[in-house]
């Protein structure tokens, strides 16, 4: 991959949804939302607190994540549509 994200941002690639509901109801394509969830592709070396020192980063390349429906900026690396947004922005990591 020809891309690495700087400071705090990560790099993710979305996790696509079930195309069927519990119920066994096909969703159609013009009726789905973009999932909420996503793979950790790339992390960045971390933000840098007041001193200088770096922050860790609470998330690492392969970790399932939980992110806000309206986060991070699409981007395209290598043909594929992926998303670029801060550690904040997510909400927790599915296990």
């Amino acid at each position: 991959m020809a891309f690495t994200p700087l400071h705090d941002r990560v790099l993710v690639r979305r996790v696509e949804s079930d195309e069927k509901t519990a119920g066994g109801l096909i969703i159609p394509e013009s009726a789905k939302e973009k999932p909420a969830e996503g793979l950790v592709v790339a992390v960045g070396a971390g933000a840098k607190d007041d001193d200088g020192d770096r922050i860790a980063m609470d998330v690492k390349e392969g970790d399932k994540i939980l992110f806000g429906k309206w986060s991070g900026t699409e981007i395209t690396v290598d043909g594929e549509e992926l998303l670029i947004m801060k550690e904040a922005d997510i909400m927790g990591i599915l296990s």
